[in-house]
């Protein structure tokens, strides 16, 4: 009940709850997700995100089977690479 009302009332800012699941969380966490939003509505945020970890793209493209070069973080990564 706990995460399920902290989800409801996060739903317009969606991208901040997925976002640290995705980089930091258990699977726990990317279960209940999964589970609250659905994994379409995923997907279609975090094709836009442009602050994931650098490994997410590689992860999210297996789970949701695109290329990773759909993500957009994925071509910010590319275009900034580290010093």
């Amino acid at each position: 009940m706990g995460h399920q009302l902290r989800y409801h009332r996060l739903g317009k800012n969606l991208r901040y709850v997925i976002e640290p699941v995705v980089t930091y969380g258990k699977m726990s966490d990317w279960n209940a997700i999964r589970e609250h939003y659905g994994l379409e509505r995923i997907r279609d945020e975090m094709l836009q995100s442009r602050d994931l970890d650098p490994k997410a793209p590689s992860f999210l493209s297996c789970i949701f089977e695109i290329p990773k070069t759909q993500f957009r973080c994925y071509n910010t990564i590319q275009s900034n690479p580290g010093h």
